[in-house]
Parts: C-alpha cells; structure tokens; sequence
C-alpha cells in the first residue's frame, strides 16, 4: 500500500484546509509509547465467526457494505454487522454468489431487519451484486478463494479486490495527482488478520503494509487529540453539520491527512521506544475512542468509499 502512504504525504505536503500539528503528533506518541492500547477485533460481539471459509464471505459481504452510515441517525456500523451476522446464523445460503447477485432493497432490509431504506440503499444493492458476480466469474464463487490467491500478502489482496471489484477503488484527484485510499479494501484484509488472529485466512506476511482506513471518525479523532487542524471554513463546515462534497479538496485533504498522521504518529513511538506498532492496530483503538464517544463531531459526506 505504498501508494496509499506515498499519496497521502503529497496531499498532506500541500494541503489547504487540513494541517497536521507536530505538537499533537508528539503528544499522542509519547501517550502511546510505553502502553500501546489493544483492542480486539471483534470486542463487541458482533461478527459472525466460525474460523472458516464463511466467515471469510461474511467479512466479505460487510466490507462491501461497510459505508456511510450517518444519513440515518440510528444506523450504526453495529448494526450491519450484526444484522449480517444473524442472517447467516439463520440461512448459510445466505451469501452465496448466485443469491448476492439477487437481493433487492427490501429484501436486504429485511436481512438486516431494518425498518426503512438504507443510507444509499441502492449502491449498496449494487454492489452486492458486483460480489456475487465476480466471485461467480473469478473465484468459484468464495471470497475465499480469493484470499487464498493473494499468496498471505495483504498487499496483494488489496490489489486483487481493486482490480476485480470496482466498488472497492478507492481513489480520486485531488489538485491534478490521483492519490489512493482503498479504505474498504484495506480493512477487509485487517479484518481477516483480526477475525483469524494472523493465522489461516488471516495470515499476512506484510501486515505492516496495511495503513489506516481513511473514514469519517478517525479525522474527528485526531482532531479532538490535537493531531489534525482545521481551517476555519472546514472547522464551520463540520460544526454546522453541512455537507462536504465527495473529491472535493477538504474531504480528501480530511482523509489522506488522517492516513499520514497516523503514519507519523507509528514512526514516532517506534523512534521513541523501539517498538513496531501497526497502522492497523492504531487504527483500531482510534476508531473505538471515537464511537465511544458520544460528542465527537465528524465530517458528512455522502461516498461508498466511507
């Protein structure tokens, strides 16, 4: 994921609305240095697990859907997941390549017993169809095979989703250079190294590769911890809950910089105590300090790629 890395230090290098403050940076670095915090993948409760190839199709499924929660202020990540993961408890058909390319919104809204349409219901449709199609065409129909193609490189399996599944490409332009993100394809291997503990399907020899997922709790994150820094307008933008236009400067310039603060931040508690920390890891008990917390304002915008 070199050109996630590589990109997001040119988008933070030039940023106009986000700045990443040294101070902040050090600040949480020298929190962290002695204590990195763990928290464990599933420490909710929430994920089907059988540490098998259907867990694999389930983590596959709820990446695919894993976006843009906020339009509807009820819907959480949780209750994907578990919606999810109580369907396949009851059917374990129920993800099946040939019945993934078939779900209509309300079926997909009764498989989550939610009682009204999806944040983006209709993308999120599509691109269940998207995966059972090309599971279908490409990998006998199993994310597993699939994972097993990439050879336990973490970094190949995101190339492999990016190539095969257009919903997971993540990228845009941003002030005339493309810059790369691959948030959902990224956690989809993060949640493979979780789920499984680093062994069988989880098992990635360059988990180190792995950067964090560029959403939209980790930039409110880092900003409550005094890492990020916002411009006025985009400090007016957030707090006045209007929305933020997907490829627009300030949400990219939100999500690659929040990609290289954590870059920063991982390089300077190992500068600091000799140890090797994780994006991922990183990544992990910054997205839980931020659910947890019941003021943090984030960005809105409307994106699969969230």
């Amino acid at each position: 994921m070199e050109a996630v890395r590589a990109t997001a230090a040119w988008v933070a290098s030039h940023s106009s609305h986000v700045t990443l403050d040294s101070a902040g940076i050090e600040k949480v670095a020298e929190r962290m240095k002695d204590s990195i915090p763990k928290v464990e993948w599933d420490f909710e409760g929430i994920h089907y697990f059988d540490d098998g190839p259907l867990t694999v199709q389930y983590l596959f499924v709820l990446d695919a859907l894993n976006f843009c929660f906020w339009p509807d202020k009820e819907m959480t990540y949780d209750h994907l997941a578990a919606g999810l993961k109580e369907a396949l408890q009851t059917d374990k058909s129920a993800f099946d390549a040939d019945r993934l390319q078939k779900y209509t919104g309300p079926e997909l809204r009764k498989l989550l017993k939610w009682p009204r349409p999806l944040p983006l219901e209709e993308e999120r449709v599509r691109l269940m169809h998207e995966v059972g199609f090309e599971l279908e065409r490409s990998f006998d129909g199993k994310a597993s095979k699939l994972v097993e193609s990439c050879e336990k490189s973490a970094a190949k399996l995101v190339a492999l989703i990016t190539s095969h599944f257009p919903g997971f490409r993540d990228h845009t332009v941003y002030k005339g250079h493309q810059i790369f993100l691959y948030k959902r394809a990224q956690i989809f291997a993060a949640d493979l190294w979780g789920a499984f503990k680093g062994q069988g399907y989880g098992q990635f020899n360059d988990i180190e590769s792995v950067t964090m997922f560029a959403d939209y709790i980790v930039p409110a994150v880092l900003q409550q911890l005094g890492v990020l820094k916002f411009s006025p307008s985009l400090a007016d933008m957030i707090e006045s809950n209007r929305e933020i236009s997907p490829g627009s400067e300030e949400e990219v310039e939100l999500r690659a910089c929040s990609v290289h603060a954590v870059e920063e931040i991982r390089e300077l508690i190992h500068r600091k105590s000799g140890k090797q920390v994780l994006s991922v890891e990183l990544d992990l008990w910054l997205w839980a300090f931020g659910v947890q917390c019941s003021s943090l304002q984030h960005h809105r915008t409307l994106s699969i790629y969230y």
